[in-house]
């Protein structure tokens, strides 16, 4: 059952014609009544399909609200709480990317989705954690420049028959750089039978000792078609409550309770009642970025 707050904007959405897309580490009772609800790229793929609506409420950080407003530039984008930035997108600036570009000419660019819009612009193409090695392993170049999560970079090294060479040499994601071997270790003696997952924004050794590295999507669909009834899950907490929520036969722990991405949580139910009632706040990106950005992220799209 909604709370008069939830009732308040499913209502709200009708009147506005609004689409409310919402990431899987927000909190359960956004996630209740989100219109759609996925990773980055599933998120991405929704966006791109919205046909319908006239606003898009996006309850994700900085990043992914722009992306769905650069693939919808007929519509109003706004995001509830404008502070909500994603500390890695910010970690690659466009001029660093340019410099290692220079460094490396003849290297494809490569770009986690999580970037701002200044470096997607100077990217060929982009990606996600569900599809960064089918993307590299599209392109012709024998080189790449990957940025900006470095441990994802180590993953798709593993997989591919090409150089990967991370830019900034260590940008990660400070949620999953929490977790650690002996976490595992105890969680995996206390509960022998159960199958670790972990998202490729971990650290290689914690990778390597899960059973599964998948991306946040990936955790969904493999969960719900697993046999196995009990898993350890190493990524952002509220993943657990989405699972927990759609598995109720099935025992979902979380690998670290304190794994927690503060802006992600900077969303509130008042704030998208706010958002809502006011259109606010609009996400705007820069005219001169967005054809360039545009068509890295639909290069993504037709690859995955």
């Amino acid at each position: 059952m909604f709370n008069d707050l939830q009732k308040e904007i499913v209502k709200l959405k009708e009147e506005k014609n609004a689409t409310l897309l919402v990431h899987n580490y927000q909190t359960g009772d956004i996630q209740e009544i989100a219109d759609f609800i996925g990773d980055s790229l599933e998120l991405c793929i929704k966006a791109s399909q919205i046909k319908d609506s006239d606003l898009i409420v996006f309850c994700g950080v900085d990043f992914m609200a722009e992306t769905a407003a650069i693939l919808n530039p007929d519509k109003k984008v706004i995001i509830p709480d404008k502070t909500a930035e994603c500390p890695m997108a910010n970690m690659l600036p466009a001029e660093e990317l340019r410099q290692a570009k220079k460094r490396h000419p003849d290297a494809a660019v490569v770009l986690y989705v999580n970037t701002l819009a200044e470096a997607k612009a100077e990217a060929d193409i982009l990606c996600t954690s569900a599809n960064a090695v089918k993307v590299v392993q599209s392109l012709d170049e024998d080189q790449v420049l990957f940025g900006p999560d470095m441990n994802l970079a180590s993953y798709v090294q593993q997989h591919v028959d090409k150089e990967i060479i991370p830019v900034p040499e260590e940008g990660h994601c400070y949620v999953h750089k929490m977790f650690n071997i002996g976490d595992l270790y105890f969680l995996r003696e206390k509960y022998p039978d159960a199958e670790i997952l972990v998202h490729p924004e971990c650290d290689p050794e914690v990778q390597k000792f899960a059973d599964h590295v998948l991306s946040t999507g990936g955790m969904v669909h493999y969960v719900a078609a697993s046999p196995k009834d009990t898993f350890i899950i190493g990524t952002e907490v509220d993943m657990i409550t989405r699972l927990r929520r759609e598995n109720p036969g099935k025992t979902i722990i979380p690998a670290l309770s304190d794994a927690i991405c503060q802006t992600m949580k900077l969303h509130t139910l008042e704030k998208i009642r706010n958002s809502l009632l006011n259109e606010e706040f609009v996400v705007t990106v820069d005219e001169k970025l967005v054809g360039r950005a545009r068509k890295a992220i639909k290069r993504m799209l037709e690859v995955s």
